[in-house]
């Protein structure tokens, strides 16, 4: 059973150091007058179980504040919107937004919902971003596909109202019965266009409305415009139909993005718009990441100057706790900002807190005139009650402010939330090297110092 559990620890070590490598990190060797060149990254997963693939990569995810990009927030229009079927239309729209967000290329976005005051709005950060303009229009797009037909009118009537403004029936056919629809180009003039793959329920309906509109259009309708209105030649049974038109490589591929992710079941409308250029994120990172180290520094010689050799135990448990911190946020993954730092960063410091109060304790029962381990068992013991206390306020009040069910009496702001989670991470950690690490580390210490 002993040998079981070491492999196991051994495992799970190395498991967390390959996690914890540093990402695009050059090592340059020169042996025998040959340069070799090596690039260091943290471990990533790609196979398959059964038929299932399993792709992971365990990279630090940078927020906006820290990798650059653009914060928005869109305000939805509501008025249309029973208040029983509110809350799944906001959850709705935000679900396809990212989605869309997810389709344009945009790594990491974080897209929730707010609610301010009598006001609804979705909040989506995109780090990263160029094209800003782009992402706001394609996010913004309602992209309601609808197929119609020609109205049965009067014929005198028809004979002098345009084809096109006959084309007013409503087929029952929607973008919701799209299974796919990618860029293809046409193979006699080259210009891109829309294929659509229906679902089983949509090749049916798209079989009947083609089967009795041969000869006679069928309009292709996004957002109450025609995009296109061609001329049913034969019934199409195998759910499959083709949107021409003047569009663009670019139009046609946002046009595909927007129906593949779905239609928005409210419109929203743009109210806020902040750009933070990636220089600034990159000058962030580094004094975050200077503070980090001093703070961690400032922390080790404490705790080696007063505690001595009981400090030097409680400084690797802290470096531990550190490299167990950065696995657990690139295993979720946390998308670190700004605020997410300084919640890590205040969490270094109170997980000096539980080793603090061990350590007293200890020095309480030596100066007792207990031997040292004796000493250590009651030191432990006394002060496990006065740790979980602590540290069960403070996940508490971490629980508070990362507000997990969207209480609207409490904070719902990403930034709150960045902080709030790595805080509760960085405690949780802290509970568990404290009590577990320090004390595991304590026993063998004290083994190796007794033989």
């Amino acid at each position: 059973m002993r040998i079981i559990k070491t492999i196991f620890l051994i495992f799970i070590t190395l498991l967390i150091i390959l996690i914890d490598f540093p990402e695009n990190y050059k090592i340059k060797l020169s042996v025998a007058k040959k340069n070799f060149e090596y690039t260091i990254n943290p471990l990533s997963l790609n196979f398959s179980i059964f038929g299932t693939l399993i792709k992971k990569d365990f990279k630090t995810r940078l927020g906006l504040d820290l990798k650059g990009g653009s914060h928005l927030v869109f305000e939805a229009d509501t008025k249309n919107i029973k208040a029983e079927d509110l809350a799944d239309a906001l959850n709705s729209s935000r679900d396809i937004i990212e989605k869309r967000v997810n389709f344009f290329g945009v790594s990491e976005p974080t897209v929730s919902t707010i609610k301010s005051g009598s006001k609804y709005r979705i909040s989506v950060d995109l780090p990263g971003i160029d094209k800003v303009d782009e992402a706001i229009a394609l996010i913004g797009k309602t992209a309601q596909l609808t197929f119609r037909e020609e109205e049965m009118i009067d014929p005198k009537i028809a004979t002098t109202t345009p084809v096109l403004d006959r084309l007013t029936k409503d087929t029952g056919l929607t973008g919701k019965h799209i299974k796919k629809a990618n860029i293809t180009f046409d193979s006699q003039s080259g210009k891109p266009q829309v294929a659509l793959v229906f679902s089983n329920e949509g090749s049916k309906i798209f079989a009947q409305v083609t089967k009795r509109n041969i000869g006679k259009p069928v309009a292709i309708i996004v957002d109450n415009f025609i995009v296109s209105a061609p001329a049913v030649q034969q019934e199409i049974v195998d759910g499959n139909a083709v949107i021409t038109g003047t569009f663009t490589v670019d139009e046609a591929k946002k046009l595909a993005i927007a129906i593949n992710s779905g239609a928005l079941p409210m419109t929203v409308q743009l109210v806020e718009q902040k750009n933070i250029g990636p220089s600034l994120g990159a000058l962030e990172v580094k004094k975050s990441v200077s503070a980090g180290l001093v703070g961690l520094l400032m922390v080790l010689v404490f705790m080696i100057g007063y505690y001595g050799k009981l400090g030097v135990i409680a400084s690797l448990a802290l470096i531990i706790y550190g490299l167990i911190s950065m696995a657990i946020f690139r295993i979720i993954p946390v998308v670190l900002t700004l605020p997410g730092v300084a919640g890590f960063i205040l969490s270094i410091g109170m997980a000096v807190d539980s080793n603090i109060l061990i350590f007293e304790r200890v020095k309480e029962e030596l100066r007792r005139g207990r031997d040292f381990e004796m000493a250590t068992r009651l030191g432990f013991g006394r002060a496990i009650d006065a740790i979980k206390d602590a540290n069960i306020t403070t996940l508490t009040v971490a629980f508070i402010l990362f507000n997990p069910l969207n209480w609207e009496f409490l904070p719902q702001f990403g930034m709150v939330r960045g902080f709030a989670l790595t805080l509760a991470i960085g405690v949780a950690t802290s509970l568990f090297t404290g009590i577990v690490i320090t004390k595991r580390l304590i026993d063998i210490f004290y083994k190796n110092t007794k033989s």
